[in-house]
């Protein structure tokens, strides 16, 4: 499972783009996200790189020391 931290990540909706970014990437991913804290634990056979890209694509880059 890998994990991101996401500042831009507000609210449900901001939660449901990124997992739509994620799903779109691997539809069998297994998202784990955490408005609050404002993180996502990811569960793919994708590589990281990969779903930084999909992330910063869909709006949502990962801080930098996550990634």
């Amino acid at each position: 499972m890998q994990a991101f931290e996401i500042q831009s990540m507000t609210c449900g909706s901001c939660a449901g783009r990124i997992t739509r970014a994620i799903k779109d990437l691997d539809p069998q991913a297994r998202l784990e996200v955490d408005v609050k804290q404002r993180t996502v634990r990811i569960d793919t056979t994708e590589d990281r790189p990969s779903l930084v890209a999909a992330l910063t694509e869909a709006g949502y880059p990962p801080s930098p020391s996550a990634n």
